[in-house]
C-alpha cells in the first residue's frame, strides 16, 4: 500500500493556486518526502482554470492525479470545487473557498452559475472557508492562497514552524507578515472544525 498523498489544487488564473502549489512542495520537502508537481496552467493569464497537483511521500513514481484519486481537493473557487469532484478519493478532504469569480460568460449573462453551489458543495463534505474575509483581516487580500495553506495544514500535520519557514522565505519580502497572518488565519478555522 503506497503512503503517498496526493493533493490537487485548483482554481483561476490570478488567484494564486501555483504559488500555493508550490509552497505546497517546499513544506513537503521540508518536512522529508518525495515530490512530484504537476501544473496545468489552461489560460490562466485571462482569469482560466488552474489546476496543480502535488504528490509527496516516501518514493513518488508519477505527478498524475486520475479520478477519485486526491487526497484532497483545495479549490480556490466554489465552481472549480464543483468542476473538481471527481478527482477526490471516497475518503478524500475537500477544502473549497465559498468565493467565486464570475466566469466571462456569466459576467456578459450569457450562462448563469450552477445553482447552490455552496449547499453542494456541503453535501459533498466540504470545508468551506471564507478566504478573501481572511485574507483580508490578515492584511492583504491576495493572501487567499494561504488561508488555503493553513486550512490544509490541518489535516497534514507538517506543523506550523515548518510552514512558517517555508511561507517567510518563498514570498516577496513585503508579503511576509500578511502571509504568515492569512495562514494563521487559515489553520484556525480548520482547526475549530
Amino acid at each position: 500500500m503506497s503512503d503517498t498523498k496526493t493533493i490537487l489544487l485548483c482554481g483561476v488564473g490570478g488567484q494564486g493556486t501555483i504559488t500555493a502549489a508550490h509552497l505546497l512542495a517546499r513544506a513537503a520537502l521540508a518536512a522529508g518526502y518525495e515530490v512530484k508537481v504537476s501544473e496545468i496552467h489552461g489560460m490562466a493569464q485571462r482569469g482560466g482554470a488552474v489546476s496543480t497537483v502535488v504528490r509527496f511521500g516516501d518514493e513518488v513514481f508519477s505527478m498524475v492525479c486520475d479520478e477519485g484519486a486526491a487526497d484532497a481537493v483545495v479549490s480556490f473557487d466554489a465552481m472549480e470545487a464543483l468542476r473538481n469532484l471527481a478527482f477526490l478519493a471516497r475518503d478524500g478532504f475537500l477544502l473549497a473557498s465559498s468565493e467565486t469569480i464570475l466566469p466571462t460568460a456569466v459576467a456578459c449573462g450569457r450562462a448563469a452559475l450552477p445553482p447552490d453551489m455552496e449547499g453542494r458543495l456541503a453535501a459533498e463534505g466540504a470545508l468551506l472557508i471564507g478566504s478573501r474575509a481572511l485574507a483580508e483581516q490578515a492584511g492583504n487580500a491576495k493572501c487567499e492562497n494561504t488561508v488555503l495553506l493553513g486550512a490544509l495544514e490541518s489535516r497534514l500535520g507538517f506543523g506550523r514552524e515548518l510552514w512558517e519557514e517555508v511561507i517567510a522565505a518563498h514570498v516577496p519580502p513585503k508579503t511576509v507578515e500578511a502571509n504568515l497572518a492569512a495562514f494563521r488565519a487559515g489553520l484556525d478555522f480548520a482547526a475549530g472544525r
